[in-house]
Protein backbone atom coordinates (compact mmCIF):
# COMPACT_ATOMS: atom_id res chain seq x y z
CA UNK A 1 0.00 0.00 0.00
CA UNK A 2 2.82 2.39 0.90
CA UNK A 3 4.57 1.76 -2.43
CA UNK A 4 1.34 2.52 -4.32
CA UNK A 5 0.93 5.80 -2.42
CA UNK A 6 4.59 6.66 -3.06
CA UNK A 7 4.20 6.06 -6.81
CA UNK A 8 0.94 8.03 -6.90
CA UNK A 9 2.56 10.94 -5.06
CA UNK A 10 5.53 10.94 -7.47
CA UNK A 11 3.16 10.88 -10.46
CA UNK A 12 1.05 13.68 -8.99
CA UNK A 13 4.14 15.85 -8.55
CA UNK A 14 5.17 15.33 -12.20
CA UNK A 15 1.63 16.02 -13.44
CA UNK A 16 1.33 19.13 -11.27
CA UNK A 17 4.67 20.45 -12.56
CA UNK A 18 3.69 19.77 -16.17
CA UNK A 19 0.24 21.39 -16.16
CA UNK A 20 1.30 24.40 -14.09
CA UNK A 21 4.12 25.33 -16.43
CA UNK A 22 4.70 28.64 -18.20
CA UNK A 23 1.99 28.03 -20.86
CA UNK A 24 -0.69 27.62 -18.16
CA UNK A 25 0.45 30.73 -16.31
CA UNK A 26 0.37 32.70 -19.56
CA UNK A 27 -3.13 31.41 -20.39
CA UNK A 28 -4.55 32.32 -16.97
CA UNK A 29 -2.91 35.70 -16.61
CA UNK A 30 -3.23 36.48 -20.31
CA UNK A 31 -6.97 35.84 -20.27
CA UNK A 32 -7.40 38.17 -17.31
CA UNK A 33 -5.32 40.91 -18.95
CA UNK A 34 -7.12 40.50 -22.30
CA UNK A 35 -10.58 40.71 -20.71
CA UNK A 36 -9.53 43.64 -18.52
CA UNK A 37 -8.36 45.55 -21.59
CA UNK A 38 -11.54 44.75 -23.56
CA UNK A 39 -13.70 45.90 -20.64
CA UNK A 40 -11.70 49.07 -20.01
CA UNK A 41 -10.21 47.70 -16.75
CA UNK A 42 -13.68 47.66 -15.26
CA UNK A 43 -12.49 46.10 -11.98
CA UNK A 44 -10.51 49.28 -11.20
CA UNK A 45 -12.59 51.90 -13.00
CA UNK A 46 -15.90 50.80 -11.47
CA UNK A 47 -14.60 49.40 -8.19
CA UNK A 48 -16.61 51.79 -6.02
CA UNK A 49 -19.84 51.08 -7.89
CA UNK A 50 -19.19 47.35 -7.74
CA UNK A 51 -18.65 47.42 -3.98
CA UNK A 52 -21.81 49.51 -3.51
CA UNK A 53 -23.87 47.01 -5.50
CA UNK A 54 -22.40 43.93 -3.82
CA UNK A 55 -21.29 44.63 -0.25
CA UNK A 56 -24.12 47.14 0.04
CA UNK A 57 -26.69 44.41 -0.69
CA UNK A 58 -25.26 41.64 1.46
CA UNK A 59 -27.56 42.38 4.38
CA UNK A 60 -30.77 43.46 2.67
CA UNK A 61 -32.40 40.07 3.30
CA UNK A 62 -33.83 39.80 -0.21
CA UNK A 63 -34.97 36.29 -1.14
CA UNK A 64 -35.23 34.72 -4.56
CA UNK A 65 -38.56 35.49 -6.22
CA UNK A 66 -38.64 32.62 -8.70
CA UNK A 67 -38.82 28.90 -8.13
CA UNK A 68 -35.55 27.11 -8.85
CA UNK A 69 -33.44 30.20 -8.21
CA UNK A 70 -31.32 31.70 -5.46
CA UNK A 71 -31.21 35.34 -4.44
CA UNK A 72 -28.13 37.14 -5.82
CA UNK A 73 -26.60 37.08 -2.32
CA UNK A 74 -27.35 33.36 -1.85
CA UNK A 75 -25.72 32.66 -5.20
CA UNK A 76 -22.72 34.73 -4.10
CA UNK A 77 -22.41 33.01 -0.72
CA UNK A 78 -22.79 29.58 -2.34
CA UNK A 79 -19.96 30.48 -4.72
CA UNK A 80 -17.95 32.08 -1.89
CA UNK A 81 -18.46 28.92 0.15
CA UNK A 82 -16.69 27.03 -2.61
CA UNK A 83 -14.11 29.77 -3.04
CA UNK A 84 -13.24 30.66 0.56
CA UNK A 85 -11.88 27.38 1.82
CA UNK A 86 -8.70 25.70 2.96
CA UNK A 87 -6.81 27.50 0.21
CA UNK A 88 -7.11 30.70 2.23
CA UNK A 89 -5.46 29.12 5.28
CA UNK A 90 -3.48 26.06 4.22
CA UNK A 91 -2.98 27.05 0.56
CA UNK A 92 -1.42 30.42 1.35
CA UNK A 93 0.92 28.79 3.86
CA UNK A 94 1.96 26.25 1.22
CA UNK A 95 2.59 28.99 -1.36
CA UNK A 96 4.87 30.89 1.04
CA UNK A 97 6.77 27.75 2.05
CA UNK A 98 7.43 26.69 -1.56
CA UNK A 99 7.75 30.04 -3.34
CA UNK A 100 8.68 32.40 -0.50
CA UNK A 101 7.07 35.76 0.32
CA UNK A 102 7.19 36.70 -3.37
CA UNK A 103 4.48 34.15 -4.11
CA UNK A 104 2.00 36.51 -2.45
CA UNK A 105 2.81 39.25 -4.98
CA UNK A 106 1.98 36.89 -7.85
CA UNK A 107 -1.14 35.82 -6.00
CA UNK A 108 -2.23 39.48 -5.96
CA UNK A 109 -1.47 39.92 -9.68
CA UNK A 110 -3.49 36.83 -10.54
CA UNK A 111 -6.39 38.12 -8.43
CA UNK A 112 -6.41 41.66 -9.83
CA UNK A 113 -6.81 40.41 -13.39
CA UNK A 114 -8.76 37.34 -12.31
CA UNK A 115 -11.55 39.69 -11.19
CA UNK A 116 -12.42 40.31 -14.84
CA UNK A 117 -12.09 36.65 -15.71
CA UNK A 118 -14.64 35.65 -13.08
CA UNK A 119 -16.87 38.59 -14.05
CA UNK A 120 -16.93 37.29 -17.64
CA UNK A 121 -17.52 33.66 -16.57
CA UNK A 122 -20.55 34.59 -14.48
CA UNK A 123 -22.07 36.79 -17.18
CA UNK A 124 -21.79 33.97 -19.70
CA UNK A 125 -23.16 31.44 -17.21
CA UNK A 126 -26.28 33.51 -16.49
CA UNK A 127 -26.75 34.49 -20.13
CA UNK A 128 -26.64 30.90 -21.47
CA UNK A 129 -28.32 29.14 -18.55
CA UNK A 130 -31.37 26.89 -18.91
CA UNK A 131 -33.90 25.13 -16.68
CA UNK A 132 -33.60 21.45 -15.82
CA UNK A 133 -36.46 18.99 -15.28
CA UNK A 134 -36.80 20.11 -11.63
CA UNK A 135 -37.28 23.73 -12.67
CA UNK A 136 -33.86 24.81 -11.37
CA UNK A 137 -31.70 27.18 -13.39
CA UNK A 138 -28.50 25.41 -14.43
CA UNK A 139 -25.46 26.91 -16.09
CA UNK A 140 -21.71 27.02 -16.19
CA UNK A 141 -18.96 26.46 -18.77
CA UNK A 142 -20.56 23.30 -20.17
CA UNK A 143 -23.66 25.30 -21.09
CA UNK A 144 -21.98 28.41 -22.46
CA UNK A 145 -19.62 26.24 -24.48
CA UNK A 146 -22.47 24.25 -26.05
CA UNK A 147 -25.00 27.09 -26.39
CA UNK A 148 -22.51 29.88 -27.06
CA UNK A 149 -19.96 28.20 -29.31
CA UNK A 150 -22.41 25.74 -30.86
CA UNK A 151 -23.21 22.01 -30.75
CA UNK A 152 -20.04 21.09 -32.62
CA UNK A 153 -18.08 22.24 -29.55
CA UNK A 154 -19.97 19.97 -27.15
CA UNK A 155 -16.87 17.76 -26.89
CA UNK A 156 -15.19 20.68 -25.11
CA UNK A 157 -18.09 20.77 -22.64
CA UNK A 158 -17.61 17.05 -22.03
CA UNK A 159 -13.90 17.53 -21.34
CA UNK A 160 -14.65 20.33 -18.89
CA UNK A 161 -17.24 18.24 -17.07
CA UNK A 162 -14.92 15.23 -16.73
CA UNK A 163 -12.08 17.29 -15.28
CA UNK A 164 -14.50 19.25 -13.09
CA UNK A 165 -16.02 16.08 -11.62
CA UNK A 166 -12.57 14.73 -10.78
CA UNK A 167 -11.48 18.14 -9.44
CA UNK A 168 -14.56 18.29 -7.23
CA UNK A 169 -13.54 15.01 -5.61
CA UNK A 170 -10.06 16.40 -4.98
CA UNK A 171 -10.32 20.18 -4.63
CA UNK A 172 -13.79 20.37 -3.15
CA UNK A 173 -13.94 17.12 -1.24
CA UNK A 174 -10.74 15.33 -0.24
CA UNK A 175 -8.58 18.42 0.27
CA UNK A 176 -11.24 20.09 2.39
CA UNK A 177 -12.05 17.15 4.68
CA UNK A 178 -8.35 16.27 4.93
CA UNK A 179 -7.52 19.75 6.17
CA UNK A 180 -10.48 19.70 8.60
CA UNK A 181 -9.23 16.39 10.00
CA UNK A 182 -5.60 17.43 10.39
CA UNK A 183 -6.51 20.81 11.91
CA UNK A 184 -8.83 19.19 14.46
CA UNK A 185 -6.09 16.61 15.05
CA UNK A 186 -3.73 19.48 15.89
CA UNK A 187 -6.11 20.51 18.67
CA UNK A 188 -5.93 17.01 20.15
CA UNK A 189 -2.14 17.11 19.84
CA UNK A 190 -1.95 20.55 21.46
CA UNK A 191 -3.94 19.41 24.47
CA UNK A 192 -2.43 15.90 24.57
CA UNK A 193 1.09 15.84 23.06
CA UNK A 194 1.49 12.11 23.80
CA UNK A 195 -1.34 11.06 21.47
CA UNK A 196 -0.12 8.36 19.03
CA UNK A 197 -0.47 8.26 15.23
CA UNK A 198 -2.93 5.36 15.30
CA UNK A 199 -5.34 7.27 17.52
CA UNK A 200 -4.97 10.37 15.35
CA UNK A 201 -5.77 8.37 12.23
CA UNK A 202 -8.88 6.98 13.91
CA UNK A 203 -9.93 10.55 14.78
CA UNK A 204 -9.46 11.53 11.13
CA UNK A 205 -11.75 8.71 9.95
CA UNK A 206 -14.42 9.64 12.52
CA UNK A 207 -14.27 13.25 11.30
CA UNK A 208 -14.68 11.98 7.73
CA UNK A 209 -17.79 10.01 8.68
CA UNK A 210 -19.31 12.99 10.52
CA UNK A 211 -18.54 15.24 7.53
CA UNK A 212 -20.21 12.77 5.17
CA UNK A 213 -23.36 12.61 7.32
CA UNK A 214 -23.66 16.39 7.51
CA UNK A 215 -23.11 16.70 3.76
CA UNK A 216 -25.87 14.15 3.10
CA UNK A 217 -28.30 16.08 5.32
CA UNK A 218 -27.73 19.29 3.37
CA UNK A 219 -27.73 17.64 -0.07
CA UNK A 220 -31.16 16.16 0.57
CA UNK A 221 -32.49 19.73 0.61
CA UNK A 222 -31.19 20.45 -2.88
CA UNK A 223 -30.07 23.80 -4.29
CA UNK A 224 -32.15 25.96 -1.95
CA UNK A 225 -30.85 24.15 1.16
CA UNK A 226 -27.24 24.71 0.07
CA UNK A 227 -27.99 28.39 -0.56
CA UNK A 228 -29.70 28.75 2.81
CA UNK A 229 -26.83 27.13 4.73
CA UNK A 230 -24.05 29.06 2.99
CA UNK A 231 -25.94 32.35 3.32
CA UNK A 232 -25.70 31.99 7.11
CA UNK A 233 -22.32 30.29 7.38
CA UNK A 234 -20.13 32.34 5.03
CA UNK A 235 -20.47 35.79 6.70
CA UNK A 236 -19.83 34.30 10.14
CA UNK A 237 -16.80 32.28 9.13
CA UNK A 238 -15.26 35.17 7.20
CA UNK A 239 -15.75 37.63 10.08
CA UNK A 240 -14.25 35.27 12.69
CA UNK A 241 -11.17 34.58 10.58
CA UNK A 242 -10.65 38.21 9.52
CA UNK A 243 -10.83 39.48 13.11
CA UNK A 244 -8.47 36.84 14.55
CA UNK A 245 -6.01 37.35 11.67
CA UNK A 246 -6.04 41.10 12.27
CA UNK A 247 -5.20 40.53 15.94
CA UNK A 248 -2.13 38.49 14.93
CA UNK A 249 -1.00 41.09 12.40
CA UNK A 250 -1.53 43.99 14.81
CA UNK A 251 0.47 42.30 17.57
CA UNK A 252 3.39 42.07 15.12
CA UNK A 253 2.63 45.48 13.58
CA UNK A 254 6.24 46.68 13.72
CA UNK A 255 7.17 44.13 11.03
CA UNK A 256 4.46 45.00 8.49
CA UNK A 257 6.70 47.36 6.51
CA UNK A 258 9.51 44.82 6.37
CA UNK A 259 7.13 42.09 5.26
CA UNK A 260 5.73 44.13 2.37
CA UNK A 261 9.31 44.89 1.28
CA UNK A 262 10.08 41.15 1.34
CA UNK A 263 6.98 40.34 -0.71
CA UNK A 264 7.95 42.75 -3.49
CA UNK A 265 11.67 41.94 -3.39
CA UNK A 266 11.22 38.16 -3.36
CA UNK A 267 8.69 38.30 -6.21
CA UNK A 268 11.62 38.98 -8.54
CA UNK A 269 14.45 37.46 -6.50
CA UNK A 270 13.01 34.62 -4.39
CA UNK A 271 16.41 33.47 -3.15
CA UNK A 272 17.12 36.89 -1.60
CA UNK A 273 16.18 35.56 1.85
CA UNK A 274 18.49 32.56 1.49
CA UNK A 275 17.97 29.51 3.66
CA UNK A 276 15.41 27.12 2.22
CA UNK A 277 14.72 29.54 -0.65
CA UNK A 278 18.25 29.37 -2.07
CA UNK A 279 17.96 28.42 -5.72
CA UNK A 280 14.24 29.12 -5.96
CA UNK A 281 13.50 30.76 -9.32
CA UNK A 282 10.95 33.43 -10.20
CA UNK A 283 8.98 30.75 -12.06
CA UNK A 284 8.61 28.79 -8.82
CA UNK A 285 7.39 31.86 -6.93
CA UNK A 286 4.95 32.64 -9.75
CA UNK A 287 3.74 29.05 -9.96
CA UNK A 288 3.18 28.90 -6.21
CA UNK A 289 1.37 32.23 -6.15
CA UNK A 290 -0.78 31.59 -9.22
CA UNK A 291 -1.46 27.95 -8.37
CA UNK A 292 -2.54 28.50 -4.78
CA UNK A 293 -4.25 31.79 -5.71
CA UNK A 294 -6.37 30.16 -8.40
CA UNK A 295 -7.06 27.25 -6.05
CA UNK A 296 -8.38 29.81 -3.59
CA UNK A 297 -10.35 32.31 -5.72
CA UNK A 298 -11.18 29.95 -8.64
CA UNK A 299 -11.00 32.71 -11.27
CA UNK A 300 -10.72 30.93 -14.60
CA UNK A 301 -11.72 27.49 -13.38
CA UNK A 302 -15.38 27.85 -14.33
CA UNK A 303 -16.73 26.37 -11.11
CA UNK A 304 -18.23 29.36 -9.30
CA UNK A 305 -20.37 30.34 -12.34
CA UNK A 306 -22.25 27.05 -11.84
CA UNK A 307 -23.60 28.47 -8.56
CA UNK A 308 -24.11 31.99 -9.92
CA UNK A 309 -26.23 30.61 -12.77
CA UNK A 310 -29.08 30.07 -10.30
CA UNK A 311 -29.25 33.75 -9.29
CA UNK A 312 -32.60 35.53 -9.54
CA UNK A 313 -31.47 38.51 -11.64
CA UNK A 314 -32.86 40.32 -14.68
CA UNK A 315 -29.52 40.99 -16.37
CA UNK A 316 -26.32 38.89 -16.38
CA UNK A 317 -24.14 41.87 -15.41
CA UNK A 318 -26.08 42.25 -12.15
CA UNK A 319 -24.60 38.94 -11.06
CA UNK A 320 -21.31 39.34 -12.90
CA UNK A 321 -20.18 42.17 -10.63
CA UNK A 322 -20.43 39.80 -7.67
CA UNK A 323 -17.55 37.91 -9.28
CA UNK A 324 -15.28 40.93 -8.90
CA UNK A 325 -16.19 41.22 -5.22
CA UNK A 326 -15.75 37.46 -4.77
CA UNK A 327 -12.11 37.48 -5.94
CA UNK A 328 -11.39 40.68 -4.01
CA UNK A 329 -12.79 39.28 -0.74
CA UNK A 330 -11.12 35.92 -1.14
CA UNK A 331 -7.61 36.86 -2.22
CA UNK A 332 -6.98 40.56 -1.64
CA UNK A 333 -8.58 40.47 1.83
CA UNK A 334 -8.56 36.97 3.36
CA UNK A 335 -5.48 35.45 1.68
CA UNK A 336 -3.49 38.63 2.32
CA UNK A 337 -4.39 38.55 6.02
CA UNK A 338 -3.19 34.94 6.24
CA UNK A 339 0.06 35.86 4.51
CA UNK A 340 0.66 38.88 6.76
CA UNK A 341 -0.06 36.82 9.87
CA UNK A 342 2.46 34.17 8.79
CA UNK A 343 5.18 36.56 7.63
CA UNK A 344 4.94 39.13 10.45
CA UNK A 345 5.04 36.33 13.04
CA UNK A 346 8.46 35.27 11.77
CA UNK A 347 7.47 31.59 11.54
CA UNK A 348 7.82 31.18 7.78
CA UNK A 349 11.61 30.87 7.67
CA UNK A 350 11.83 27.38 9.12
CA UNK A 351 9.34 26.11 6.51
CA UNK A 352 11.02 27.54 3.38
CA UNK A 353 11.63 24.82 0.82
CA UNK A 354 9.43 22.34 2.69
CA UNK A 355 5.81 21.24 2.52
CA UNK A 356 3.51 23.31 4.74
CA UNK A 357 -0.19 23.76 5.22
CA UNK A 358 -2.39 24.72 8.17
CA UNK A 359 0.44 23.79 10.55
CA UNK A 360 2.34 26.92 9.51
CA UNK A 361 -0.74 29.12 9.97
CA UNK A 362 -1.35 27.59 13.42
CA UNK A 363 2.25 28.30 14.39
CA UNK A 364 1.84 31.93 13.30
CA UNK A 365 -1.37 32.33 15.28
CA UNK A 366 0.26 30.67 18.32
CA UNK A 367 2.72 33.57 18.60
CA UNK A 368 -0.26 35.69 19.64
CA UNK A 369 -2.83 33.29 21.07
CA UNK A 370 -0.64 30.45 22.34
CA UNK A 371 -0.51 26.98 20.80
CA UNK A 372 -3.71 25.58 22.31
CA UNK A 373 -5.96 28.53 21.51
CA UNK A 374 -4.37 29.01 18.07
CA UNK A 375 -5.01 25.36 17.20
CA UNK A 376 -8.62 25.75 18.30
CA UNK A 377 -9.16 28.99 16.32
CA UNK A 378 -7.73 27.56 13.10
CA UNK A 379 -9.60 24.28 13.55
CA UNK A 380 -12.92 26.12 13.97
CA UNK A 381 -12.24 28.43 10.99
CA UNK A 382 -11.05 25.61 8.75
CA UNK A 383 -14.02 23.45 9.70
CA UNK A 384 -16.45 26.23 8.71
CA UNK A 385 -14.49 27.15 5.57
CA UNK A 386 -14.00 23.60 4.40
CA UNK A 387 -17.50 22.31 5.16
CA UNK A 388 -19.05 25.14 3.18
CA UNK A 389 -16.66 24.29 0.34
CA UNK A 390 -17.70 20.64 0.53
CA UNK A 391 -21.30 21.69 -0.07
CA UNK A 392 -20.59 23.99 -3.00
CA UNK A 393 -18.27 21.61 -4.81
CA UNK A 394 -20.76 18.77 -4.43
CA UNK A 395 -23.12 20.99 -6.44
CA UNK A 396 -20.45 21.72 -9.06
CA UNK A 397 -19.56 18.07 -9.62
CA UNK A 398 -23.19 16.96 -9.59
CA UNK A 399 -24.21 19.61 -12.13
CA UNK A 400 -21.45 18.40 -14.45
CA UNK A 401 -22.66 14.83 -14.12
CA UNK A 402 -26.23 16.02 -14.72
CA UNK A 403 -25.07 17.63 -17.98
CA UNK A 404 -23.44 14.37 -19.10
CA UNK A 405 -25.85 11.73 -17.80
CA UNK A 406 -29.03 13.41 -16.58
CA UNK A 407 -30.67 13.38 -13.12
CA UNK A 408 -29.88 9.72 -12.38
CA UNK A 409 -26.21 10.29 -13.05
CA UNK A 410 -26.34 13.25 -10.69
CA UNK A 411 -27.58 11.04 -7.84
CA UNK A 412 -24.82 8.48 -8.51
CA UNK A 413 -22.17 11.19 -8.44
CA UNK A 414 -23.46 12.56 -5.13
CA UNK A 415 -23.17 9.07 -3.62
CA UNK A 416 -19.56 8.76 -4.86
CA UNK A 417 -18.81 12.22 -3.49
CA UNK A 418 -20.01 11.21 -0.02
CA UNK A 419 -17.72 8.15 -0.07
CA UNK A 420 -14.74 10.35 -0.97
CA UNK A 421 -15.51 12.61 1.99
CA UNK A 422 -14.73 9.64 4.26
CA UNK A 423 -11.71 8.49 2.24
CA UNK A 424 -10.22 11.99 2.02
CA UNK A 425 -9.99 12.40 5.78
CA UNK A 426 -7.13 9.91 6.05
CA UNK A 427 -5.25 10.41 2.75
CA UNK A 428 -1.71 11.82 2.61
CA UNK A 429 -1.95 15.60 2.13
CA UNK A 430 0.79 16.03 -0.51
CA UNK A 431 -0.96 13.62 -2.88
CA UNK A 432 -4.31 15.35 -2.46
CA UNK A 433 -2.94 18.88 -2.98
CA UNK A 434 -0.94 17.95 -6.10
CA UNK A 435 -3.88 16.19 -7.73
CA UNK A 436 -6.20 19.07 -6.82
CA UNK A 437 -3.83 21.61 -8.38
CA UNK A 438 -3.49 19.51 -11.54
CA UNK A 439 -7.23 19.06 -12.01
CA UNK A 440 -7.76 22.80 -11.51
CA UNK A 441 -5.39 23.53 -14.37
CA UNK A 442 -6.88 20.91 -16.68
CA UNK A 443 -10.47 22.07 -16.16
CA UNK A 444 -9.45 25.68 -16.66
CA UNK A 445 -8.24 25.08 -20.22
CA UNK A 446 -11.60 24.36 -21.94
CA UNK A 447 -13.26 27.04 -19.81
CA UNK A 448 -10.75 29.75 -20.75
CA UNK A 449 -10.95 28.81 -24.44
CA UNK A 450 -14.71 29.42 -24.28
CA UNK A 451 -14.41 32.64 -22.27
CA UNK A 452 -11.91 34.09 -24.77
CA UNK A 453 -14.03 33.04 -27.76
CA UNK A 454 -17.20 34.50 -26.22
CA UNK A 455 -15.58 37.71 -24.94
CA UNK A 456 -17.52 39.80 -27.54
CA UNK A 457 -20.73 38.63 -25.85
CA UNK A 458 -19.40 39.79 -22.46
CA UNK A 459 -18.50 43.19 -23.90
CA UNK A 460 -21.91 43.55 -25.59
CA UNK A 461 -23.83 42.64 -22.44
CA UNK A 462 -21.72 45.00 -20.35
CA UNK A 463 -22.39 47.90 -22.72
CA UNK A 464 -26.08 47.03 -22.80
CA UNK A 465 -26.28 47.08 -19.01
CA UNK A 466 -24.27 50.31 -18.78
CA UNK A 467 -26.65 52.07 -21.18
CA UNK A 468 -29.70 51.08 -19.12
CA UNK A 469 -28.19 51.66 -15.67
CA UNK A 470 -25.74 53.92 -13.87
CA UNK A 471 -22.74 51.67 -14.38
Amino acid sequence: MNSILTNLTAFSVKLDTAVWGIPMLILLLGTGIFLSARLGFLQFRKFGTIMKNTVGKLFNGKSANKKGTLSPVQALTTALAGTVGTGNIAGVAGAIAIGGPGAIFWMWIAALFGMCTKYAEIILSVHYRKKNNKGDFVGGPMYYIENGLGKKWKWLSVIFCIFAMVAALGTGCMTQINTIATSIGSVFTAYNPSIDDGTLHMIYIIIGVIGAILTILVLFGGLQRIGSVTEKLVPVMALVYILTSLVVVITHGSRIGTVFAQIFECAFEPSALGGGLTGVAIQQAMRSGFGRGIFSNEAGLGTAPIAHAAADVEHPVEQGIYGVFEVFADTIVICTLTALAILTSGCAGQFYGKSAAADLTIMAFSTTFGNKLASLIIAVCITMFAFSTLLSWSLYGARCMEFLAGPRGMAVYEAIYIVFVVIGAGVKLDLVWNLADSMNALMAIPNLIAVLALSPVVVRLTRDYAQKNKF
